[in-house]
């Protein structure tokens, strides 16, 4: 097999050319998938082939080799990826078949009957609580069936998950993000948390009023905003401080928890008024959605039955809650109490941690390992692939469902059945993301995604304001903060020193970029479409989000550029 190294300038020696090649794939997926309104699997096909094409072609990458690498993203699409999100999905058709999704529709509407605070208690706060512990999509899968049982159309219940799946990700899966950042470049990754922990609380400040806005528009935030304040304010006073001076591993699990705790207290002195208003807007809008699509019927995707989801009203909802006892509660809390401990054991208490670690099958991939080369000229180590047969949240999701099924008494049989059903719904969604992983590693392993991030970094004292970019780009393309880093994290450090910048402000504003691409990452779009019933219409969530995304990396690109100059007293 021959070997590989990527050339940075591949077209007629040009560095902007060579990007402008290189971003085909992208703008194809961006195109098609926002644009024209193609089925996400289609779209992401495509993004494929034109990422081979650009590979073979272009970057004059061996055809065995790029067709090897996608098919190792393929299989990191498949598992961890998209396990995880079949798991998250069974765990909660066996929560709707043993009937105790209605008791945790109406636990919520104990805390809060109004559906603007429950977006930021569920999709903000517990959100971000499964993004410290799992990551990969548990929190959008989780989150977003989570809003359809409190009554949230479909659509509405999607772009809420995803857009709420933005603070927390810098941190998640108990700090994967900045300590894959931190090892790559040899800066420690306490350091790089701490500048992360001084720039995504700002983002905590204002994705709560976000969230408000989205649900019920400016009359939302009129009548919410104290709330919404509190809570931003508690998580991303929370963040920073643990960011700065406790753990990095546990700064989401720290802040999810403030946050939710803050917003219980106080509910108990203050509530919001225009409850009856947003409960009517929500309904029309649910009710308009299911006449025109039948979101949420059983073919559509998660099984969400009509009947009894979209048209409850907030009486019968009111009447519900006031039905319930203290152990149907429990028993209603059950799977997401179960979770948190369960990954909190898993992350958390070493012997576990390790064992589950041990388990894990590293399989050198056949003909792509040892032949192919960094940029730099070292050995890829990408071509590694992992295989976590137990120590993935999706099988660690799975091994819940089991329990929780046990415990509700749900048969094996049907277990089974809800097994082979999820699979079956899910089977475009595992061709999506299989397709855009697959692209990821073609465009990485290629060079491509180097050539671009060589391009924007050359830009000099300017790139401080657009390094968030790569990371933006890099979470887009893979759905992943972790994959970004380790994209773009050592070429932002080369660029920081070579502009004259600090390179750890560039390397955390990486990672601070890449949270707000990952609601437009066509992977967690999928991910989001599967969980609320929405299966091929990715197009239409992405153009629900994609503008916040924008406004929120502007933010960041502003935050990261003044942090570097006037405002560099922010930075610990």
């Amino acid at each position: 097999m021959p070997t590989y190294q990527p050339p940075v300038t591949p077209v007629a020696d040009s560095l902007w050319l060579s990007a402008v090649i290189a971003a085909l794939p992208l703008l194809s997926i961006f195109l098609t998938l926002g644009l024209l309104r193609w089925k996400a699997h289609w779209a992401g096909l495509t993004g494929l082939v034109i990422a081979l094409i650009v590979a073979v072609a272009a970057f004059k990458m061996p055809v065995s080799l790029a067709l090897l690498s996608g098919s190792e993203g393929a299989a990191y699409g498949l598992v961890p990826i998209m396990w995880i999100v079949f798991s998250a999905i069974v765990l909660y058709q066996i929560t709707v078949v043993s009937g105790r999704f209605e008791d945790l529709r109406a636990a919520f509407h104990l805390v809060s009957n109004d559906p603007r605070v429950q977006a930021i208690i569920i999709a903000f706060c517990f959100g971000a609580l499964l993004e410290a512990l799992a990551g990969f999509g548990a929190p959008v899968a989780i989150t977003g069936v989570m809003l359809i049982a409190v009554g949230f159309s479909p659509l509405r219940a999607a772009a809420v998950a995803l857009l709420a799946n933005t603070a927390p990700v810098a941190f998640g899966a108990i700090g994967i993000p900045i300590i894959t950042a931190g090892n790559l470049t040899h800066i420690d990754y306490n350091v790089v948390g701490a500048y992360v922990g001084h720039q995504t609380p700002v983002l905590a400040l204002v994705v709560p009023l976000m969230l408000v806005f989205l649900v019920d528009g400016r009359r939302g935030v009129r009548q919410t905003w104290p709330i919404a304040l509190v809570v931003g304010a508690a998580f991303a006073v929370a963040q920073w401080v643990s960011a700065s001076y406790i753990s990095v591993e546990l700064t989401d699990v720290i802040a999810s928890l403030v946050g939710l705790a803050a917003a219980v207290v106080m509910l108990r002195f203050w509530q919001p008024q225009g409850r009856e208003e947003a409960n009517e807007s929500i309904a029309e809008a649910r009710k308009l959605e299911f006449a025109t699509v039948g979101a949420g019927s059983g073919d559509a995707g998660t099984g969400v039955a009509e009947d009894d989801i979209a048209f409850t009203s907030a009486e019968e909802m009111d009447q519900r809650a006031g039905d319930l006892t203290p152990s149907r509660i429990g028993m209603a809390l059950l799977p997401y109490l179960l979770v948190i401990a369960v990954f909190a054991a898993a992350k958390l208490i070493d012997p576990i941690k390790n064992f589950l670690a041990d388990t894990d099958v590293k399989i050198e991939w056949p003909g792509l390992d040892g032949h192919v080369l960094s940029a730099s000229g070292a050995v890829s180590k990408t071509t590694v692939y992992t295989l976590p047969w137990l120590s993935s949240p999706g099988s660690l999701l799975l091994i819940c469902s089991v329990v929780v099924a046990l415990v509700y008494k749900v048969s094996p049989a049907q277990w089974g059945r809800e097994f082979v059903e999820t699979g079956a719904k899910l089977r475009f969604a595992f061709l999506t993301v299989a397709s855009v992983l697959g692209l990821a590693y073609v465009m990485n392993l290629s060079g491509q995604t180097v050539t671009i991030g060589t391009w924007i970094a050359g830009t000099g004292a300017a790139f401080a304001f657009l390094s968030p970019i790569l990371g933006w780009l890099g979470t887009a393309v893979t759905g992943s903060d972790t994959s970004s880093n380790a994209l773009f994290a050592t070429l932002q450090q080369t660029a920081g020193h070579k502009a004259g910048i600090d390179p750890t402000l560039l390397v955390a504003g990486n990672s601070a970029g890449g949270v707000v691409g990952k609601m437009i990452s066509p992977q967690n779009l999928t991910i989001a479409a599967v969980a609320v019933g929405l299966v091929g219409r990715e197009s239409d969530i992405l153009r629900k989000v994609i503008l916040w995304s924008i406004g929120l990396l502007v933010i960041v690109c502003l935050l990261v550029g003044l942090q570097s100059t006037v405002l560099a007293w922010m930075l610990p």
